[in-house]
């Protein structure tokens, strides 16, 4: 679902006690593989994956560090966050996009991984953006904001995305360019990647649509997509009539206030919110906040 950020809750959980002579270890311990720092605000980063981990695509997991020793008892609890696994279900190694706060509690401390480094992984995946909660529909529009594109990564290099809909929009608005850069390389390998050519198809490929949009630094186009979507900017410069029950499917991941005015702009084109237990017209991931 979501990749969090430092306005989340920490979850706290007491580590396993260890021997008093041994070395601590992680509890739930991947292993990170690579790290990419796309601007001063924004990275990613791969970690193994454990051989037991099985998820949907959109679906998200905690991770964390331990925190830092308490230094009345000398014990140390894990920092966990939800992030939203940007790697596809069938990847071997687990992919994640995140914010940098200098002073938040998590990200203050995860920024700074580097290969080699291990992190913690609650192996149980949850989550509202996955295919199940959508009824049957023609069109399906992913709405993402900053990070909010991650879970949106692992579901455009699902194969299933393309085998279910005649065409697939992904809509990214950030303030800047530069905060762009992750998903216009993702959506650029998804299109150009022999290996990805050869799992979704030239069919598959032909029905991806690329929409990003910048608020803040001028770009091709300048907008919040709520705007771009009250004013049928979208819809013309798409050449699509509109939203509509009938045909559209959704899915929303960014800031709080993203989610709540898509929903509005959902609903009053007759779209329903769903859920795993009830599938709908459109999906919000709300554990997202960024």
């Amino acid at each position: 679902m979501m990749d969090m950020t430092e306005q989340s809750p920490v979850t706290e959980q007491t580590a396993a006690p260890v021997n008093a002579t041994a070395q601590p270890v992680l509890p739930d311990a991947q292993t990170v593989t690579a790290v990419t720092h796309w601007t001063d605000r924004l990275f990613s980063f791969r970690v193994t994956r454990p051989a037991s981990l099985r998820f949907r695509s959109g679906e998200f997991v905690m991770i964390g560090l331990m925190g830092d020793v308490n230094p009345k008892t000398g014990k140390q609890k894990p920092l966990l966050r939800a992030y939203s696994i940007a790697s596809p279900s069938w990847d071997e190694e687990l992919e994640f996009y995140s914010i940098k706060v200098q002073d938040g509690p998590l990200t203050s401390k995860l920024q700074h991984i580097q290969p080699g480094d291990q992190i913690i992984l609650r192996p149980k995946p949850v989550g509202t953006l996955v295919h199940d909660a959508l009824l049957p529909g023609k069109r399906l529009w992913f709405f993402a904001t900053g990070t909010g594109f991650a879970p949106f990564a692992s579901l455009l290099r699902d194969p299933q995305t393309y085998e279910d809909y005649d065409q697939v929009i992904i809509t990214h608005t950030c303030r800047d360019v530069a905060e762009l850069e992750y998903g216009k390389q993702l959506i650029e390998t998804i299109r150009t990647d022999e290996m990805m050519q050869e799992l979704l198809g030239e069919d598959g490929l032909a029905k991806l649509v690329y929409y990003p949009t910048t608020t803040r630094e001028e770009s091709p186009k300048m907008g919040r997509i709520t705007t771009l979507l009250q004013d049928g900017t979208v819809f013309k410069d798409l050449g699509i009539d509109g939203i509509s029950a009938e045909t559209d499917r959704a899915m929303v991941c960014g800031s709080m206030g993203l989610n709540t005015d898509i929903k509005e702009i959902l609903e009053g084109f007759g779209l329903e919110e769903g859920a795993n237990s009830e599938p709908k017209h459109y999906v919000v991931e709300k554990a997202f906040v960024g």
